[in-house]
């Protein structure tokens, strides 16, 4: 009879959980339940405001600093803005600005083929700048830290302003103290030249007496 007994309280008991199990699914309870307002603190822009930002042009900053990519990047662009198919009213060709004279010093003969191949362009710069910096070698040595009309004198300085007014011309300039005059058909100096590019790591152009672009 006990057991018997024992026995109807544990299926009763069994039955209970199974009851109040079944009615918590059907009903939650969700007085302790806590939303953090961080959970839902996030921004959805408007139609409007997500047009105005797929007009607006997204823009990057690349610093080169005073390498040697600095250096003919900024030469570009005083030269052509950095343009590589831009001929100006001189007859000046590409990025760098070159005349035909200058390209056939270098081993370039066709000029509509170095208007067309950008790569030709870069070595051309390469070649020209390592030819002024043989030709410029001891001028370098000797005016490099010195100032010429309150301008001090850096490599890179020199190596630009022979490529605005020629090698030699940038020797009569430091040779006089820059007495000796020279400006290009817009008017830029080589001491102008010399204050703009002062300071740029040049140390990558090796001095070449014979350099030319090989095609």
């Amino acid at each position: 009879m006990q057991r018997s007994f024992i026995q109807i309280a544990g299926i009763v008991v069994v039955a209970f959980v199974a009851f109040t199990s079944f009615t918590s699914k059907k009903g939650i309870d969700l007085s302790r339940f806590k939303q953090v307002d961080t959970d839902i603190c996030y921004y959805v822009p408007t139609e409007e405001e997500a047009t105005k930002k797929q007009e607006t042009p997204v823009q990057f900053n690349l610093f080169l600093g005073k390498t040697f990519i600095g250096f003919k990047e900024a030469l570009a662009f005083k030269e052509s803005q950095g343009r590589y198919n831009i001929i100006n009213e001189f007859g000046y060709m590409g990025k760098y600005q070159f005349g035909k004279s200058t390209l056939q010093l270098i081993g370039i003969y066709n000029p509509d083929l170095f208007m067309k191949d950008s790569e030709l362009q870069e070595n051309a710069f390469s070649a020209y700048a390592a030819r002024n910096k043989w030709i410029l070698r001891r001028d370098i040595k000797r005016y490099v830290g010195r100032y010429v009309n309150g301008v001090k004198v850096t490599e890179s300085g020199i190596l630009a302003a022979a490529h605005l007014a020629g090698a030699g011309n940038v020797k009569k300039y430091l040779r006089s103290g820059g007495v000796y005059a020279f400006s290009d058909a817009f008017g830029t100096t080589i001491g102008s030249y010399l204050k703009k590019f002062s300071g740029y790591d040049t140390s990558y152009i090796v001095p070449n007496r014979k350099a030319k672009v090989v095609l």
